[in-house]
């Protein structure tokens, strides 16, 4: 049996009720959000569309006006998952309820793709994806940071690709998110604090495979900001070979995976001694050519001074006066012998006049000649040691030691050894060299009279 109301209970009109329910609907449900699929999509000439939300159990009628069609980044159509933002309100005229939509945007992974594409060609307008500002990876890095989930597969496929190709160079882990709401922010964090650290030379940001939705975060566009901002150059190693994330545009290296990306950081150890064994080849042959020559230079240097020494000449002399010598002597033996033969011939026709009385006359000649000479050489002698003890008297008496022996002394300019006859050749504080008969001194002018 049902319960009569009270007497004394309010009669609403209809337009009395639609208000107050309309009231209601606006305060409680003014700012809602309501996903749903688009059906009874309708597109009139005012500009206004209008569209029932629905799923599998029920269906709203809603309403967006043109104003706020200029918000709305996907192509509307029936069919389309949404999520609208919208006000709960009341069409009084019929009593129907609806939704007013001030906002919608796509949902699912529709919503992420098309995000993904608006946010590329964003970034791509702004010249973030343009060669000319990636920075070329070093040949062979000091340190090599990690920016990704210290429990991920990926770090463990990294560290094992780096440990095996280059183990020397040290690593760093820079541990953030790679998956979540709040994974954006660690990775820009990371980035930003490897930047200000400066301890490596080049950064892997990575992880593992995943849906759309689990990459994400390196799809938001503070991360891409970050990576272009990055003075360290950065590898993008996320996900697998076929996922593409905003990040690997941004970056400076695309890696398809994170053990390629460790592949790109590093170079390969084997490859590298490979190379210096073939440098240590080359410059030991370089070497090895370069001494010979320079040995041969010495070589050739060394001949040449020996023929330039001064005992090479002086040997090679002694040689052509050791020949002169012979020469010489052969001379000499040979006109000796000339001579000889002439004096035995003179002999012998010497004995057959025999001249003795002759020769014992001109011997007594001989000894009266020489006798006179010795007293004309004596008397001229004794004359020449007169004259020239004369001369030595008088040379002595103009001599200038003479006059030093009496007392006298020589002033001259101990600089040019000028005689300083005059005191006008003198200023004060000069110094001057005073001779005597035996010795010198160096004196100061004091005072000029």
């Amino acid at each position: 049996m049902i319960d009569s109301p009270p007497a004394s209970a309010e009669i609403y009109t209809v337009t009395q009720l639609n208000r107050a329910v309309k009231f209601i609907l606006d305060q409680e449900f003014s700012h809602i959000r309501v996903e749903g699929e688009i059906s009874n999509l309708s597109t009139p000439s005012s500009g206004h569309i209008y569209f029932s939300l629905k799923d599998a159990q029920a269906q709203v009628r809603c309403a967006m006006f043109r104003t706020r069609l200029s918000r709305v980044n996907c192509e509307l159509a029936n069919g389309l998952k949404v999520i609208v933002h919208a006000q709960v309100s009341l069409y009084e005229p019929r009593g129907d309820y609806q939704l007013i939509v001030t906002d919608l945007e796509e949902a699912g992974l529709g919503a992420l793709r098309r995000n993904f594409e608006l946010l590329k060609h964003k970034l791509a307008h702004e010249g973030l994806f343009a060669e000319q500002h990636k920075q070329p990876l070093p040949t062979l890095p000091s340190a090599i940071g990690i920016i990704t989930s210290p429990s991920g597969a990926a770090v463990h496929d990294i560290l094992s690709v780096l440990k095996r190709r280059f183990p020397a160079i040290p690593v760093i882990i820079y541990p953030t998110a790679v998956q979540g709401e709040a994974a954006k922010f660690e990775i820009v964090q990371a980035i930003q604090t490897a930047n200000s650290q400066q301890l490596c030379d080049v950064l892997i940001v990575s992880r593992g495979g995943g849906s759309l939705e689990d990459l994400w975060a390196f799809n938001e566009e503070i991360v891409a900001r970050a990576i272009f901002a990055s003075k360290i150059p950065i590898i993008s190693g996320v996900g697998h070979e076929i996922d593409i994330t905003i990040s690997d545009f941004v970056a400076d290296v695309r890696a398809p995976t994170p053990s390629a990306a460790a592949e790109y950081a590093v170079p390969d150890q084997q490859h590298w001694l490979t190379r210096f064994q073939q440098v240590e080849t080359q410059l030991i042959q370089r070497f090895t050519q370069r001494l010979q020559h320079w040995q041969q230079q010495l070589h050739w240097q060394e001949k040449r001074l020996q023929q330039c020494h001064p005992g090479q000449q002086l040997h090679r002399n002694m040689q052509a006066l050791d020949q002169l010598e012979i020469r010489l002597e052969r001379a000499i033996k040979g006109r000796l012998h000339q001579h000889q033969q002439q004096l035995t011939t003179s002999t012998a026709r010497l004995w057959q006049h025999n001249p003795v009385e002759k020769i014992r006359h001109l011997i007594q000649q001989q000894a009266f000649l020489e006798n006179r000479l010795t007293v004309a050489i004596n008397q001229t002698l004794a004359r020449k040691q007169q004259q020239w003890l004369g001369l030595s008297q008088t040379l002595q008496a103009v001599s200038p030691l003479a006059t030093l022996e009496r007392g006298y002394a020589i002033v001259q300019n101990p600089g040019t050894n000028s005689v300083i006859t005059n005191t006008q050749q003198l200023t004060a504080g000069e110094l001057i060299q005073t001779r005597f008969a035996h010795g010198r001194i160096i004196s100061q002018v004091t005072e000029i009279l």
